[in-house]
C-alpha cells in the first residue's frame, strides 16, 4: 500500500459478542486499487485459517512466496525450497534470517532437520515461465467458462452451478458523477479481492460501496465507481467489457484440474495475476491443507508463471504420491479430489 502518512489510521474493533466479526477501519489517502490492496492484506492474514504450517509462518513473517519446489527423497525425507521476497526488505540481515529460521523450527518442531537461507541465483528468477503445459491442459486451465466435465460433475459441487447465476448491472442514472455497479453473486473466500483487483486492473476507483450480509450463501454489492479522470463510465463498450470480466472472475477465480504427467498424477491450480505482477495470496497453503485432510502426500511441487494472449497466470503444479487410500487413476476419484481442493480455495 506504500509508506504510511502521518494521518493514516488503522483501527481494529472486536465484536461486541463472542463470535461476532471484528471491524477494521482504515483512514488513509485514496488511490486507484486501494480496495484491492486492503483486501489482499486481509486475505494474506488468512482469517479463515486456524492451523499454522510453513506457508502460514512465511505469511506471518511478511515473506511472499514466489516459487516452490518440493521433493521427496528416497529415504522418505522432504526437501522444501521456498523462493521468497521479503516485504520488509530485511532478509539480507542476520537478525531477520535468524528470526525466520527460529519461527520455522518452533512450528515444525523435531520434523525440521535443517533450515538454511541463501540468495537465489538468476537461474531461479521468480518470473520464469511454468514448465511446459500440454495444449489441452493449458486450454482447460486458462479458459473463461466451465467445462462440460465440470458441468456434468455438479452433484459433487452444486455451488458451481450457482456461480453461473452471478449478475453485474451498471447504472448511470442514480448519480450524476458516478457509475453504480450492482453485483449479485455466490459468496466465496476472496470475493471482494477478486472484484477489487479487477477494478484495479481497469484503473477504476471506488468512491463508495456497500455489501449485504451473506444470505443463503449469496451476497449483493453496490459499488459507486469512477474512472481515473474522475468521470463516470459512459462508453457502453467499456461497461460491457468490465461487466463481462467481473462475471468471469466471479465464475472462475481459480481453476483446478487433475491430469496425467507421464506415469504420474498431477494436480494443477491456476489463478490470474494482477497487472501489478502480484499473485493471489495463500493458494499454496489452501491446496496443501486440502490434500493433507484427504491423506494425500505430495511428491513434488512447483509454482511458475504462464502468459496467454491477454494476461499472466500463476500456475501451481503438484505431483501426487500414489501411496494413498485413493485410486488416483479413477476419473470419479479425481473429480472428488479436485472438488475438495476447489472448495477449500473458495472457502466452502
Amino acid at each position: 500500500m506504500g509508506s504510511p502518512g502521518e494521518d493514516d489510521v488503522v483501527l481494529v474493533q472486536k465484536g461486541k459478542k463472542q463470535g461476532e466479526p471484528h471491524v477494521i477501519t482504515v483512514n488513509c489517502t485514496d488511490k486507484t486499487g486501494l480496495g484491492c490492496d486492503i483486501c489482499r492484506i486481509i486475505l494474506e492474514f488468512g482469517l479463515y485459517i486456524t492451523k499454522a504450517d510453513v506457508t502460514q509462518v512465511l505469511c506471518e513473517l511478511e515473506l511472499t512466496i514466489q516459487r516452490v519446489k518440493v521433493t521427496t527423497t528416497p529415504d522418505d525425507r522432504v526437501l522444501d525450497l521456498f523462493f521468497v521476497t521479503d516485504n520488509l526488505e530485511l532478509l539480507h540481515t542476520k537478525k531477520r534470517q535468524d528470526e525466520t529460521c527460529e519461527q520455522l523450527h518452533s512450528v515444525l518442531g523435531e520434523s525440521c532437520i535443517s533450515c538454511e537461507l541463501q540468495l537465489a541465483g538468476p537461474q531461479y528468477d521468480s518470473h520464469q515461465g511454468a514448465s511446459s503445459l500440454p495444449p489441452v491442459v493449458a486450454e482447460e486451465l486458462f479458459r473463461c467458462e466451465l467445462s462440460d466435465k465440470e458441468t456434468c460433475s455438479q452433484a459433487l459441487s452444486p455451488d458451481l452451478v450457482k456461480l453461473k447465476a452471478a449478475s453485474v448491472t451498471p447504472d448511470n442514472k442514480l448519480s450524476p458523477a458516478l457509475t453504480l455497479l450492482q453485483i449479485q453473486c455466490v459468496d466465496h473466500k476472496g470475493l471482494l479481492y477478486d472484484i477489487m483487483r479487477t477494478l484495479k486492473d481497469y484503473n477504476l476507483q471506488i468512491a463508495y460501496g456497500r455489501f449485504t450480509p451473506i444470505t443463503k450463501g449469496h451476497r449483493e454489492l453496490d459499488l459507486f465507481i469512477r474512472q481515473k479522470d474522475g468521470k463516470k463510465i459512459v462508453d457502453l463498450e467499456k461497461q460491457s467489457a468490465l461487466c463481462s470480466r467481473l462475471k468471469v472472475e466471479m465464475l472462475h477465480p481459480l481453476r483446478v484440474v487433475i491430469v496425467n504427467r507421464g506415469p504420474d498424477t498431477e494436480l494443477l491450480v491456476s489463478n490470474p495475476v494482477e497487472l501489478s505482477g502480484k499473485g493471489r495470496p495463500r493458494v499454496f497453503f489452501d491446496v496443501t491443507l486440502a490434500l493433507k485432510t484427504l491423506g494425500i502426500c505430495i511428491f513434488s511441487a512447483e509454482i511458475g508463471r504462464h502468459s496467454t494472449s491477454d494476461r499472466e497466470w500463476e500456475v501451481y503444479r503438484f505431483l501426487l504420491d500414489e501411496k494413498c487410500k485413493f485410486q488416483l487413476s479413477d476419473v470419479a476419484v479425481r473429480n472428488q479430489i479436485a472438488d475438495r481442493v476447489r472448495r477449500a480455495l473458495m472457502g466452502w
